[in-house]
């Protein structure tokens, strides 16, 4: 398989700008991989699709305020800076995108907030758009986090052209996070709504729950043609014992697995036993998944359209055969189904 494989036409119009009214109501088109069949239904009827005992895997991070806007020293210049990861939390040292990068070097100092409480030095040029600030603040480690989700903003993906809104700090979360790390949402969970999950809860549907911290690794785009050499960025992930248990007597009961969104597959794949069961993690993972690959887990998942050429795209074209997927996809234009992280949902069985 080679990138220009995964190549398609896009409307831009049909980048969600915007969520649906409500959660469980995007569109969902339902892909049946014995019978080769499409479907076009809404989300919450995917309840049709499972039974008493059957499984769904959800990735709990949720998102933190990761955008921020600081001030250059002197300058007065607006620099964007994206949190991408702690490194050190005595030293408040942050791993960040800058943006305009070309502006920020070794030594500057930004300021943010009205008050300019909140100081940032440069003290490494990490990568040509990165950079390890170290935070300077008069506070303990608490108040100094209470002030970063204070100036911070929802980090919507930079395709929503339009001002962060309030209510998107709601829905650009979903309702079961709740261990803090992503720079970007598991979106196939975004259609959960509680009303759909207590329905799926009375049918006797299961829930396991892993952590993938999201980071925009899985946004960056891949520039080589030979997949093979394309390097995904590392994310955190952590299973527990919890999780390994209820997948694996999943797994010995036949049951059907559904992975909600790529996240979760790519946990789970990255802890898979010599006998095809699950294993408990807690580490980093940079695994890539495109075709041809043996899944061993899941034999059904959730996600979002993706847009063409990205790694979500080619991880789903590998559960649900590429052939298949380039016709639903075709489908999906035609139908005017919304694209990306704000967009409709699939779900391949």
């Amino acid at each position: 398989m080679k990138l220009s494989h995964f190549k398609f036409d896009l409307p831009v119009d049909l980048l969600a700008e915007y969520p649906a009214e409500h959660r469980d109501e995007a569109r969902l088109m339902v892909l049946n991989r014995k019978e080769q069949t499409i479907e076009h239904k809404m989300f919450k009827d995917l309840i049709d699709y499972f039974d008493e005992g059957d499984l769904m895997v959800l990735n709990n991070t949720k998102v933190f305020p990761a955008r921020m806007y600081g001030e250059k020293e002197k300058t007065g210049a607006r620099i964007e800076v994206f949190l991408l990861r702690e490194l050190n939390a005595e030293s408040r040292l942050w791993d960040v995108l800058v943006d305009p990068a070309r502006k920020i070097r070794i030594g500057n100092k930004l300021f943010f907030g009205d008050d300019e409480s909140l100081v940032a030095e440069v003290i490494d040029n990490t990568t040509s758009r990165g950079r390890t600030l170290r935070f300077l603040y008069d506070g303990s480690y608490e108040e100094f986090r209470k002030k970063l989700e204070e100036l911070g903003e929802t980090p919507l993906p930079k395709y929503i052209q339009r001002e962060v809104e309030p209510s998107d700090e709601e829905r650009y979360q979903t309702i079961y996070a709740k261990h803090e790390g992503a720079v970007a949402a598991p979106t196939a969970g975004l259609h959960f709504s509680k009303h759909l999950m207590k329905r799926l809860e009375i049918k006797g549907i299961d829930f396991g729950e892993v952590t993938l911290h999201v980071g925009l690794g899985t946004f960056s785009a891949v520039e080589v043609e030979d997949l093979s050499k394309h390097k995904m960025d590392s994310e955190q992930a952590i299973i527990d014992a919890d999780t390994t248990k209820i997948v694996n007597a999943a797994i010995d009961n036949k049951k059907r697995i559904c992975a909600v969104g790529t996240t979760v597959m790519r946990a789970m794949e990255s802890s898979v036993s010599s006998n095809q069961h699950l294993n408990e993690f807690n580490g980093w993972t940079n695994k890539f998944i495109f075709p041809p690959y043996d899944f061993s887990i899941a034999n059904s998942m959730i996600t979002n359209f993706h847009t063409p050429k990205s790694t979500l795209m080619m991880m789903v074209a590998a559960f649900a055969g590429y052939d298949f997927l380039m016709e639903a996809y075709e489908e999906a234009v035609k139908e005017g189904y919304k694209f990306y992280s704000y967009g409709d949902a699939m779900l391949i069985i």
